[in-house]
């Protein structure tokens, strides 16, 4: 009789038929009988902790937002509760975002509540303690998993904190693999050279070729001349077609006027991106230009990239198979 008892009220007329309770972390069986009371669950605190004791889940209730059918059982409330089967939310940082698409995904999920929103860039970087102008790059591309009503922060410190990890172990291999020489003086500039590759990969098993590129130009002090930090220097009203005029404006982020690589990263960088920054392949090339299958066609001097700019772009009824790509 104690476990069949009825404790989640029948629902009200127009309201859905299951309701949800939020139990706080570190609580204590009475604290978590008093919370639920307290949020319209009709059991006496005695009733529940003899209920839990007699389960034997008094240690095992774990915290969170549940989802409990109308009528639903003692028994079969406090057996779900030590399951931990619980509402999950889950927000995802696509890889190659901009710092402005994550926080415009973020302040737009309903199950957040919004601490960042209001936030400038400089002071949104200053909370990770960062000393950059922004947080561009920081925040680890994956899905991350949270409870209803967590704080948007919180999802943040996550990100920055998987971010940092997976940064110093690609920083770590590097100067390993250049004790002496090394292109790269930091970890932040091999951030910026990681969220280049992210955004110039059409095909996955060619991030290492184009960081051979990049690591080859700014050995030999050519200029990057790559579309997606003129795109970025842009900013969010970029319209997604790169114009002339757009390669001849002058903006830290012009890497066709400027040498080496753009004040900050262009985007959030994944783990392969990273590690492909650190570890490039082993190549002369300089140039590379799509092919428009999602690959990239390599060359080591001048005269062949621009056979294969003819090829591929100016002429591209030569390769019918491999249309365009910009």
């Amino acid at each position: 009789m104690l476990f069949t008892w009825s404790v989640v009220p029948k629902p009200t007329e127009g309201s859905i038929a299951e309701q949800r309770f939020k139990v706080l972390p570190k609580s204590g069986v009475s604290s978590i009988a008093k919370q639920l009371q307290d949020q319209g669950m009709s059991t006496p605190g005695w009733l529940f902790q003899a209920g839990a004791r007699s389960l034997w889940v008094g240690s095992k209730l774990k915290p969170g937002t549940y989802a409990f059918p109308a009528n639903a059982s003692l028994g079969s409330v406090l057996l779900q509760m030590a399951r931990g089967d619980r509402i999950r939310e889950s927000v995802k940082i696509i890889p190659g975002m901009s710092i402005w698409q994550v926080r415009a995904a973020m302040d737009a999920h309903p199950a957040l509540i919004h601490k960042s929103e209001a936030l400038e860039i400089s002071q949104f970087a200053k909370v990770f303690g960062l000393e950059a102008p922004s947080a561009e790059g920081y925040f680890l591309p994956d899905t991350y998993i949270f409870d209803p009503d967590e704080a948007d922060l919180v999802i943040y410190q996550r990100a920055f904190a998987a971010m940092q990890k997976q940064l110093a172990n690609a920083w770590d291999l590097y100067t390993k693999g250049y004790p002496d020489g090394a292109v790269l003086k930091t970890s932040y500039q091999l951030l910026i050279l990681a969220s280049i590759i992210e955004k110039e990969t059409g095909q996955a098993s060619e991030r290492g070729m184009i960081s051979a590129v990049f690591h080859n130009r700014l050995k030999k002090g050519m200029m990057l001349q790559t579309d997606p930090t003129v795109i970025y220097g842009i900013g969010p009203k970029f319209n997604g077609d790169i114009k002339k005029a757009d390669l001849r404006r002058d903006t830290p982020y012009n890497t066709y006027m400027r040498f080496g690589l753009p004040p900050t990263p262009i985007a959030m960088p994944s783990k392969e991106s990273l590690l492909a920054a650190a570890q490039p392949a082993v190549s002369n090339a300089l140039y590379f230009v799509a092919r428009g299958d999602g690959s990239s066609q390599f060359s080591t001097n001048l005269k062949e990239h621009e056979a294969a700019v003819d090829r591929y772009q100016r002429n591209p009824a030569k390769s019918a198979s491999k249309p365009v790509r910009k």
